[in-house]
């Protein structure tokens, strides 16, 4: 009997380690989609669901404990970043008290904590595999999430990830590997993820890093459309399917819009992870390429780690709340105007309803206070942590005559000058101060903005001027700037398609680009607003 007992673990355990079926082949896939399902594939299914069930059930009683006892687990959490390798040259012999810990080691902004690594200071890799407990919670509660919300997206062969990197912020082990996915095990080429998806039109779920990273595959698919189709009717790779590649040609005749349910009729969902600069770009996709879907996001990133897990998927977008558990998150509250002494920083359980804060993160590997430039306004509170929207980033702002104009405002006049202009969509923009080009030729300091539209080709002198007059709108610092002469108008730029995908490809070359991608509004470097600028059409 113990013998027979023994076998049988054996064989399950095997089972568990075998790679998923849905993945193995293109003889495979079609058992999966069609109506022989293998019943191993789908064993292997059953087992793996059932094991994520129950890793979810465990987190999240580890979430309620750490948050009804925030104090607690902040403390804990503390101890784990005084564990790395930083630890030693930490000035605290020992300490592992918050208030010592606070007291001794300064506030650091995340442009200072750049240059000290330039001069010599060792600061961690960057990643696109986050650390610590809020990320194991962000992507097995977040599984769990997304399947209460869309049962039928973790089904098997139902969900295809486009993008090398993934929303979910620390890979599964086995056996997860065997939930949903349709994509090449371990592939990283866009072209090949892309390719396996427009292969399967029975998706209900579409994933991507972020959601920049997807306008990006939509924009890519619509110049490439017609060479996909022919690798997909030659069958490069797997079998040749020639009417699904009728099909993909179809449905991009059709334009833009809705162009994901016309290649997957059961689609649900688009999973991808937030972060800053994401806005507009959602916005895109739900406007156009993925009108009808829902969208959903597990957590919000920085490049420290998870900052905020998503639990109600079935909420408005942008609800997070943020663990208490490693890394180490501090608030810091966002004051107007000059401050003469600098704030201290409060705690989560410390935190009040209504007011904005700034982000300090701290984790093991750099064991530095560093204020990311997220501002957060607390709008309710789960057990003794809160609950926040993300609003901005302090980093995002421009100033060339002191004005100090933040990311909201001068996004907010993008917005309304664009619901202006006739049949226009916006899908991204870039701002760069005058002097960063040397563009103001004797005349005064403005702001060059560069746009990336659908629905328009052409900007037309009155259009461009509406900008302008909506930045006046929104700030009556930068109104009397311009009636001063102090400053001149803002010029618009049109950009061809293609363009902010090449400024992200030019950030992400860089050896310091944090994970996941934030895409930056203000550009301070010329190389990058001179990328934009070469390829200006109107």
């Amino acid at each position: 009997m113990l013998l027979l007992l023994f076998l049988l673990l054996f064989l399950l355990l095997l089972l568990l380690l075998l790679p998923p079926l849905a993945t193995t082949g293109s003889c495979w896939q079609q058992q999966f989609w069609g109506p022989r399902l293998s019943w191993f594939a789908g064993l292997q299914h059953h087992v793996a669901w059932g094991t994520l069930c129950w890793a979810a059930a465990w987190q999240q009683w580890r979430l309620e404990q750490s948050t009804l006892h925030a104090g607690q687990s902040q403390q804990q959490a503390l101890k784990w970043c005084l564990k790395g390798d930083q630890a030693a040259r930490c000035p605290l012999s020992g300490s592992t008290d918050m208030s010592t810990f606070r007291s001794h080691l300064p506030l650091t902004k995340a442009s200072q904590a750049q240059e000290e690594g330039r001069k010599g200071q060792e600061l961690p890799p960057t990643s696109n595999q986050h650390h610590g407990e809020a990320s194991v919670q962000a992507t097995v509660l977040g599984l769990a999430a997304l399947n209460k919300a869309h049962p039928e997206a973790l089904a098997p062969g139902a969900t295809a990830r486009v993008t090398p990197t993934s929303p979910w912020p620390r890979p599964l082990p086995w056996p997860w590997h065997a939930l949903g996915q349709v994509s090449p095990p371990g592939a990283k080429d866009p072209r090949a993820l892309l390719l396996a998806a427009l292969r399967s039109p029975g998706l209900r779920a579409l994933e991507a890093g972020t959601a920049v990273e997807l306008l990006d595959i939509f924009s890519g698919l619509e110049a490439d459309g017609q060479e996909l189709a022919e690798a997909i009717a030659a069958g490069n790779p797997g079998a040749p399917l020639p009417r699904r590649a009728e099909e993909l040609r179809e449905a991009l005749e059709q334009g833009p819009r809705g162009l994901a349910l016309r290649l997957w009729p059961k689609l649900q969902v688009v999973v991808t992870l937030d972060a800053g600069g994401q806005a507009e770009a959602v916005a895109a996709l739900e406007a156009l390429w993925c009108q009808g879907l829902d969208f959903f996001s597990p957590a919000y990133a920085a490049s420290g780690g998870v900052l905020g897990l998503n639990l109600w998927p079935e909420q408005p977008r942008g609800l997070y709340v943020l663990p208490p558990g490693a890394p180490l998150i501090e608030l810091l509250p966002v004051k107007e105007g000059p401050q003469e002494e600098a704030a201290a920083t409060v705690l989560l359980a410390e935190a009040q309803k209504g007011k904005e804060y700034e982000l300090v993160l701290t984790d093991h590997a750099s064991l530095t206070r560093c204020c990311l430039g997220d501002v957060v306004r607390v709008v309710g509170v789960y057990n003794q942590c809160p609950v926040v929207r993300f609003i901005g980033r302090l980093g995002q702002t421009l100033s060339v005559r002191g004005e100090d104009m933040g990311e909201d405002t001068f996004s907010e006049a993008m917005g309304r000058a664009v619901g202006q202009w006739p049949g226009a969509k916006l899908l991204d923009h870039g701002w760069v101060e005058s002097s960063i080009l040397d563009s103001s030729g004797g005349s005064a300091p403005h702001y060059e903005v560069f746009v990336a539209l659908r629905g328009l080709r052409n900007l037309s002198e009155e259009n461009r001027d509406k900008l302008d007059h909506c930045l006046q709108e929104v700030s009556p610092c930068y109104k009397s700037l311009r009636f001063r002469g102090s400053m001149g108008p803002a010029r618009v730029h049109l950009v061809g398609q293609g363009a902010f995908g090449a400024l992200r490809k030019a950030l992400a070359a860089c050896p310091s680009s944090p994970f996941p991608p934030e895409m930056p509004r203000v550009l301070r470097h010329r190389y990058l607003a001179q990328l934009l600028q070469r390829r200006v059409v109107s």
